[in-house]
């Protein structure tokens, strides 16, 4: 006659005793509760914050400009994007697109005389992180053990090549990942400057190239634009430790130096946005907020409030979500059959580099 089974909580045994422990450094939640745990640490307090922080944005849009520039204003101290109180720390910055004459041309202007930070390392050579990058930029931790921020420019340069088999998600996680492991480990700022998509979206968070694998895995994204009015730019910032936010800046051609601008973005980006928008349907009516958007560079959340603005003032005349001049007929051309003048909108900023 077989035994039966044992049974009850007392004779259950794991399936593989070397897994028995894994839980041992789990909480209970009224201990989790109970616990104290230190502030984040940031190095541009509301916007880059201790973790992993994917800048992207398109090309020659300033993204390099504003990591240098955050970088000497972290390593010296006193204000970062001009308006923001920071710590001094050490800086790591590899500027793996750049040489070292242009490095040295680009923090002479943004520096405009001031002595360099020595706080600030740079280096435009770095392997690949899962070929021993990691272990370098770590081993730099391992000598600034008070540093503050690190700078991957551009990340596509140094995230290595996915193995292979691995899925595009998957490679785009593990990426981000090895680089968070150090930022966690260090309780430093790492920011990965990246690209975006040709194709704009409703939601900037798609527009990050790659898959959604880079988003999931930053503990922050932000994406910054070029403005087509009064800002010369939009960042957009969400993240787990940082506010959703939206914020308007000013790029200072003489200087190099990105400004960050008092109030909305909307303050800044939806005056002159209407005569933009104007400008655009006078000479291609029948088009929606996301074509006019694509078009004028104009964030598709502002053009499509703004349409709605002016057509509820008579400025537009809109039908199903298209949108034209009144008075005009639905294809390109002067019209203006009434003869009523339109304001011409101002023109578009030229490119800032």
């Amino acid at each position: 006659m077989n035994n039966p089974q044992p049974s009850g909580a007392d004779n259950v045994r794991p399936l593989r005793p070397e897994l028995a422990d894994t839980f041992a450094t789990a909480w209970t939640a009224d201990r989790l509760m109970a616990a104290e745990f230190p502030e984040p640490r940031w190095a541009v307090p509301g916007i880059f914050s201790e973790g992993v922080n994917v800048l992207a944005g398109p090309p020659k849009v300033g993204k390099s400009w504003m990591s240098l520039g955050l970088a000497l204003s972290v390593a010296a101290g006193g204000q970062a994007l001009e308006s923001i109180d920071v710590q001094p720390g050490p800086v790591l910055y590899l500027a793996l697109e750049d040489t070292p004459r242009r490095l040295q041309t680009r923090m002479g202007k943004l520096l405009g005389g001031k002595p360099a930070p020595p706080g600030l390392t740079l280096a435009t050579e770095s392997p690949a992180l899962p070929a021993g990058g990691d272990q370098a930029i770590a081993g730099w931790l391992e000598r600034n053990r008070d540093a503050r921020m690190v700078v991957l420019d551009v990340f596509a340069k140094i995230r290595g090549v996915p193995p292979a088999g691995m899925s595009a998600y998957d490679a785009d996680y593990a990426a981000v990942s090895r680089a968070k492991r150090i930022a966690d480990h260090y309780g430093v700022a790492m920011v990965l400057v990246h690209h975006v998509r040709k194709m704009g979206s409703e939601d900037f968070l798609a527009e990050v190239s790659g898959t959604n694998g880079i988003a999931g895995a930053a503990d922050a994204v932000l994406v910054l634009k070029r403005g087509r009015n009064q800002a010369d730019g939009v960042l957009n910032v969400t993240g787990r430790d940082v506010d959703e936010a939206e914020y308007a800046l000013s790029f200072q051609a003489t200087t190099g130096s990105w400004q960050l601008l008092d109030g909305p973005a909307t303050d800044h980006t939806l005056h002159d946005t209407s005569a933009t928008i104007l400008r655009y349907v006078r000479e291609n009516p029948g088009e929606g907020p996301k074509a006019i958007a694509d078009v004028t560079g104009l964030p598709y959340e502002n053009v499509k409030k703004t349409c709605q603005r002016l057509a509820k003032a008579g400025d537009l005349h809109a039908a199903s979500g298209r949108y034209r001049i009144p008075s005009t007929p639905d294809v390109p051309g002067d019209g203006n059959a009434t003869g009523q003048e339109v304001s011409p909108a101002s023109p578009l900023s030229p490119n800032l580099f």
